[in-house]
């Protein structure tokens, strides 16, 4: 395997992409007070990395339509209560 199929690959491009939000989210959130909105992009950025894991890397982006939507809803759900009790707190 070259380094050209391996930048190729899907999971390279996935991986690349977590560690990109992670790098925007430590940057954007770092210096901010836990009441700054910016924690709300922090937030909804992990919700949208633990999609990414749970439907790339646990492999539910070919899992049945029950089991895929379930996972889906799941992280409708967290990403909303976080935002519901970041902005309550």
């Amino acid at each position: 395997m070259t380094i050209h199929d391996f930048l190729r690959a899907k999971p390279t491009r996935v991986w690349l992409v977590l560690v990109a939000i992670t790098v925007v989210s430590v940057v954007t959130a770092g210096g901010h007070g836990s009441g700054s909105r910016i924690g709300l992009v922090a937030l909804v950025l992990a919700t949208v990395k633990a999609r990414f894991v749970g439907l790339d890397f646990m492999e539910l982006r070919h899992a049945p339509r029950l089991l895929r939507t379930l996972f889906e809803l799941y992280c409708v759900a967290i990403a909303g209560t976080l935002v519901v009790v970041y902005l309550v707190a």
